[in-house]
């Protein structure tokens, strides 16, 4: 369809006949799927049809026009006709008919380069159209992993939240047991209770949350099935290349920028192609007729027919147009030199962008490393506040407590790894590099 598109497919697409029967939904399918069922990018590859066939021979204005005619006519009259020699006829009702055919060519032979400019500007929005559904794939693709990680995220988090409320049953299940033995009071019971029944509302809640993640993972996809899947949670960091080299991608790759160099060539293009008006238009033309009276007999000849071939060459020179090709042109100039200053301008914001997203992308790493040492921590926080609780040295609001913390360290660790893979997303998407990338 699009070389972007078939390019990424055969990078990402593993097979394309798996469907959502399947347990796993895996990135590569994602983006397999999103990409052929994803309405934005179908729109984008429409767009791209009609620039190509634009920028078609056909459309070019280089190949000539042929015409054809043909006519009839039939006559029925009343004539008096006087001759030289003094004879007098008069004829009621005389029947007179001719036919005519004939097919033209016209070629323009020079148009002073305003058709050669032109089509270089079909092309030109050709290459800018393929960019632009390159723009759409790519913010696709983001917005796809966007989705997809959070439902990886909530699906973690699932996880977690099943051991959590696993501990709390067998916190009350120990409860009971020294509450029958005499060993507890009943109020360590009731407190292994509410805290089962806050990890069971906790679970439903982020089980619905979940639900409806997926449901929209499915509109990116472009699909209207049940949403009965899951996700590959591994997460890989691809980014290997220092600062420096990164930005060197995007002054050369991004994608905004690839795309107002072409609006760039357009608006050349335009100027030169209404210069083009200053300058005379020499057509061709080439006919082959053929005709035939036949006529009544008030005239000299009852019958004639004529054939023949036709060739002329025409020039055309508006020496003054009214200043229409003068406003035209400096119009021209003026839209190239706003098209320069949108260019500046977008480098300046793209710098910015990029310097905001490497440092945004550090930070998450720093954050992403901190909430790992954070989880080892709690953990064997949680391993040694379990075997005191066990011996009884602790009470539960204590071993409660290490609980909640080993949870929301790994929570926060879970957040913290999918923010630092999406801000790495951003940063790829800046440096042009997304599309080329394997996740």
């Amino acid at each position: 369809m699009m070389n972007y598109k078939n390019n990424f497919i055969l990078l990402f697409l593993i097979s394309f006949t798996a469907s959502f029967a399947q347990e796993l939904l895996t990135k590569e399918n994602a983006i397999g799927i999103a990409l052929e069922n994803n309405y934005g990018i179908k729109i984008s590859g429409n767009n791209l049809k009609i620039a190509e066939n634009n920028k078609g021979i056909l459309n070019s204005g280089y190949l000539p026009t042929l015409t054809s005619n043909a006519g009839a006519t039939h006559n029925l009259d009343n004539t008096k006709a006087v001759f030289s020699n003094g004879e007098i006829t008069n004829l009621e009702n005389a029947n007179s008919s001719r036919f005519n055919a004939s097919v033209s060519l016209n070629y323009t032979l020079f148009d002073g380069f305003g058709r050669l400019y032109n089509y270089r500007q079909l092309i030109e929005q050709y290459n800018l159209s393929e960019l632009q559904a390159r723009e759409t794939i790519e913010k696709t693709i983001l917005q796809l992993f966007t989705v997809y990680h959070n439902v990886a995220q909530l699906t973690e988090n699932v996880a977690l939240l099943n051991k959590s409320l696993e501990i709390s049953k067998d916190r009350l299940l120990r409860a009971k047991y020294q509450s029958d033995y005499g060993q507890n009071t009943k109020l360590n019971v009731l407190n292994a209770e509410v805290d089962l029944n806050n990890d069971s509302i906790a679970l439903l809640n982020t089980k619905q949350l979940l639900s409806n993640a997926k449901r929209d993972l499915f509109v990116v996809l472009g699909k209207n099935e049940s949403p009965n899947f899951s996700v590959d949670t591994q997460v890989i960091f691809v980014i290997t290349k220092n600062k420096q080299e990164l930005f060197q991608q995007v002054k050369t790759n991004n994608i905004t920028l690839l795309q107002i160099e072409k609006g760039i060539n357009i608006s050349d293009f335009q100027l030169k192609a209404n210069k083009s008006g200053y300058l005379p238009t020499i057509g061709l033309t080439s006919t082959y007729g053929w005709s035939k009276n036949n006529n009544n007999s008030a005239s000299f000849l009852s019958e004639s027919t004529n054939n023949g071939l036709s060739t002329g060459l025409s020039l055309k020179w508006d020496l003054f147009d009214g200043g229409r090709t003068t406003t035209q042109v400096q119009n021209a100039k003026i839209n190239y030199e706003t098209q320069q200053f949108s260019k500046q301008q977008s480098e300046l914001q793209i710098t910015r962008n990029f310097n905001n997203a490497w440092e945004d992308y550090n930070t998450k790493l720093f954050i992403l490393q901190t909430q790992e040492k954070n989880v080892e921590t709690n953990k064997r926080n949680f391993l040694r506040t379990e075997e005191t609780f066990k011996l009884g040295q602790i009470t539960s609001i204590e071993f409660r407590q290490a609980q909640v913390n080993l949870l929301n360290a790994q929570s926060n660790l879970n957040q913290a790894t999918y923010d630092a893979k999406n801000a790495e997303l951003k940063l790829l998407q800046l440096t042009g590099e997304l599309l080329n990338t394997e996740f």
